[in-house]
């Protein structure tokens, strides 16, 4: 996995996000449940304007997850294969790191992990009650309504790629996104609970 390279916004991923989301919905429509998953285009790719590494993140939630065995076997028609990650530290793979202020049982940040290997789209499949797969969708849609803030995540972006440019993977450079994350979070926390007000 290369060190992180960020490039211009490019309108063209949204599309292939959907085309990609498409393929996936297709393809796990054979599961149990299926009709209750929800498909998601989220991360920077997502964000109008915003610049990003060219890798589609999409998201994936069902009530319940399936082994990883049975996940890959469904994705089997899809570009789509398991991530294990560049490192046995690899944040993201196996589990997501809860967020502060976050109250949730142990085994609902718990997530299947798939890439393609071109390096071209991640898929993160996680439970439906994931409260980090809801802040990556509250982050998403907090940096569209917010365009200052979203020039502001790419400054940091850029800086933090340069800073980690000589590294074999971007391991370090997703850890140290962590800091931006943590500063903006109070006030998503607070504009994630008025848009559910309707306010």
């Amino acid at each position: 996995m290369p060190a992180a390279v960020i490039s211009s916004y490019d309108p063209a991923w949204p599309a292939r996000a959907e085309r990609l989301l498409t393929e996936v919905r297709t393809a796990l429509a054979s599961l149990p449940g299926s009709e209750r998953f929800v498909h998601e285009h989220i991360g920077s790719t997502a964000v109008p304007g915003l610049g990003a590494k060219p890798i589609v993140d999409l998201q994936v939630r069902m009530p319940v997850l399936p082994p990883l065995a049975e996940l890959a076997e469904a994705l089997a028609p899809t570009p789509f294969v398991p991530a294990h990650g560049s490192r046995p530290d690899s944040p993201g793979v196996h589990r997501d790191a809860g967020r502060p202020g976050d109250q949730a049982e142990p085994d609902a940040y718990e997530k299947r992990l798939f890439h393609i290997p071109a390096g071209s789209a991640i898929l993160h499949v996680r439970r439906t009650d994931s409260p980090f797969a809801r802040f990556v969708v509250d982050f998403r849609d907090w940096l569209r309504a917010h365009p200052e803030e979203t020039r502001r995540y790419e400054q940091v972006k850029r800086r933090l790629a340069d800073e980690h440019a000589g590294a074999s993977d971007y391991d370090d450079y997703t850890r140290a996104k962590t800091a931006f994350f943590d500063e903006v979070q109070p006030r998503l926390r607070e504009w994630s609970v008025r848009r559910a007000a309707g306010s």
